[in-house]
């Protein structure tokens, strides 16, 4: 026989022959021939020498473990005295009792929520995060949930955490904020078959995610179109001049027609409006002429009223100075001294009159 000790915090398991026997604990024991002892410490995870099945028939040995059996679809999170330590993964598991205290919390992966009681700290931790997956949602956007190609839930922004396993989870997002989609450069025939190019913007919010990413494909694309084609439509009953005229009007007109086929998209137009019209080279150069000639016209009449106005006020002086002597008078000194102011001398000669004399020289026989 020989006498071995079992210190405090270990255990011993007794065999026999390779076979095992009992299990002793702190203190001193007797060991027959053949019998010897293997220790283990309390503040570990056993490991088993032998089948742990066979030991466990031992309701002594039982009884101071812990034996947590894993499925395939489980994982097993490890806690001792409240601190996580690691993941176990299928199979059978056994920790003494005693010492530490155990925590153990199953993860079933038929469910791909996590649980509360699991710290969202342990998201990013080395052991756990290969079992998870993440998505963020921006503060701007809504995004759609869909598990295994179903709608699952709509999520707010903020960042989402799930378990990995093998269900598919796919997340469609969509901007909030205010956008702006421009049709550029589309060129259109307008009533009179005039050829133009037009820039062409509008503001719209999506309002109905669902709407727009699950019962639509594409909705962006699809509002592009219905603006495409209700722009061409209005622009085709108008003439040139009266689109250059108009463009205020056929934004709204355009608005309004696409307002209930954007609902339908779960979106919704809040402004639109032409940026540019754009001629080709000829029709500029048409449109130039056309212009000149106009503004030219303008000023032609502006200078027959002038010159109509001028022969009226001559007409109308030349009746007073008809009726008054006086006033014919004034006016012939007035042109004397408009005249004498261009000439550098004036000679009179012999006894007449100095006023006769000039009015000879100036006047014009009637």
């Amino acid at each position: 026989m020989k006498r071995v000790r079992i210190h405090a915090g270990n255990v011993g398991l007794v065999f026999k022959n390779g076979d095992y026997k009992r299990v002793i604990t702190q203190g001193a024991h007797w060991l027959m021939f053949n019998e010897s002892v293997i220790t283990y410490s309390l503040t570990s995870a056993f490991n088993a020498p032998k089948a742990l099945d066979i030991l466990l028939k031992d309701d002594a040995l039982a009884n101071k473990l812990h034996v947590i059996d894993i499925e395939d679809n489980q994982i097993v999170l490890v806690y001792s005295n409240n601190n996580f330590k690691h993941v176990l993964t299928a199979g059978r598991h056994a920790y003494w009792k005693g010492v530490i205290d155990y925590k153990f919390i199953t993860v079933d992966f038929n469910n791909i929520t996590i649980p509360n009681t699991i710290d969202k700290a342990l998201y990013t931790n080395n052991a756990l995060r290969q079992y998870i997956r993440s998505f963020e949602v921006a503060a701007h956007e809504k995004a759609v949930m869909i598990v295994d190609d179903t709608f699952d839930k709509i999520l707010d922004h903020g960042t989402y955490h799930f378990w990995r396993n093998n269900q598919t989870i796919k997340i469609a997002k969509a901007d909030l904020r205010q956008l702006q989609l421009e049709i550029a450069g589309q060129e259109l025939l307008t009533k009179d078959k005039a050829t133009v190019r037009i820039n062409f913007y509008a503001q719209y919010k999506v309002t109905d995610i669902e709407t727009a990413l699950m019962r639509n494909k594409d909705y962006e694309k699809q509002l592009y179109t219905n603006l495409q084609l209700a722009l061409r439509s209005f622009v085709g009953t108008y003439t040139l001049d009266e689109l250059l005229d108009q463009k205020d009007n056929i934004a709204k007109a355009v608005l309004e027609d696409v307002k209930t086929q954007a609902t339908k998209l779960g979106v919704n137009v809040l402004h639109t409006g032409i940026r540019d019209v754009i001629l080709p080279g000829d029709m500029k150069d048409i449109m130039n002429q056309v212009l000149i000639a106009q503004k030219k016209a303008q000023a032609n009449v502006v200078t027959r009223r002038e010159e109509t106005a001028s022969t009226r006020s001559l007409l109308n002086t030349a009746k007073l100075m008809e009726d008054n002597t006086m006033l014919f008078k004034l006016k012939e000194m007035e042109y004397v001294e408009k005249i004498a102011d261009k000439i550098g001398e004036i000679t009179v000669a012999g006894n007449g009159n100095v006023i006769e004399q000039l009015k000879d020289i100036f006047s014009v026989n009637k």
